[in-house]
């Protein structure tokens, strides 16, 4: 039976490091279909992550890789520039140190991908975990199945977030290579990513939850430039102008290209 390989990118960095067995624990729990299995590359973003000293060695699937502090977005490009060397991965993963994957999320992402050849990057239901163990949902899901190319930039232009979480990708390698990786933001450049892969081809959604999104003081979205401000405002104008342009120049030829949505 021929290998299938499907990457799991992982930045790290300091704060994080911590909570890596948590994570590992929740990939091994993974159940993939036959003739599947998973890498994990971990990106510890600068010096002195030590990520090695937090997972059990001699499982041959991770791989511990530094690169010069750029932050999440650009540790996590860093990872999959890992997974392109080998040239054998067809699905790359998103997932974070602090977070925890839901059982079953793998197989259906790597299900879906494999039987729906349009579907170019899938989606799942993620709750937010507390610090107490509880977890809170969020409204506004959309119902399962086929998210058309284009929808979840039309949702992002009236609310400036999308209605499925980032962090929960997983996507084929082609089209991310397209995009060039995540953009190199301070925060959003998965939010870019997502909007990105909008523009290139339809995605799918699991209303099964697929993640357990940690919140905690140290994870970036509690910064106060994340949601207002100077910072907040230069990334979405970067954000919402990338997206235009690759929609612009993925319209028909002769289709006049305008800034309208």
């Amino acid at each position: 039976m021929s290998r299938h390989l499907v990457s799991i990118v992982t930045p790290v960095h300091g704060p994080a490091v911590s909570l890596l067995p948590e994570a590992y624990e929740s990939i091994l729990r993974q159940e993939l279909p036959d003739g599947w299995e998973w890498e994990w590359l971990i990106q510890e973003d600068g010096e002195g992550v030590h990520a090695a000293a937090h997972l059990p060695g001699g499982d041959p699937r991770i791989s511990i890789d530094s690169s010069r502090r750029g932050g999440p977005q650009v540790a996590r490009t860093m990872a999959f520039a890992r997974s392109c060397m080998s040239g054998e991965s067809e699905y790359i993963k998103v997932f974070d140190a602090d977070d925890l994957m839901a059982p079953g999320a793998l197989a259906r992402d790597i299900d879906i991908l494999s039987r729906r050849p349009t579907v170019g990057w899938t989606t799942s239901r993620a709750l937010d975990l507390l610090a107490d163990g509880s977890t809170v949902g969020f409204d506004g899901d959309p119902e399962r199945g086929v998210l058309p190319a284009g929808s979840v930039w039309r949702y992002w232009q009236d609310n400036k977030r999308a209605q499925v979480h980032p962090a929960t990708l997983c996507a084929r390698r082609e089209l991310l290579l397209v995009l060039g990786g995540w953009m190199a933001l301070p925060a959003s450049g998965d939010t870019g990513l997502l909007l990105g892969l909008d523009a290139l081809a339809d995605g799918w959604f699991h209303d099964e939850v697929g993640l357990l999104y940690r919140k905690h003081p140290d994870q970036i979205t509690q910064h106060p430039s994340h949601s207002q401000g100077p910072e907040w405002e230069a990334r979405m104008h970067i954000i919402e102008h990338h997206t235009r342009a690759l929609r612009d120049m993925l319209r028909p030829r002769g289709q006049a290209c305008s800034t309208a949505p």
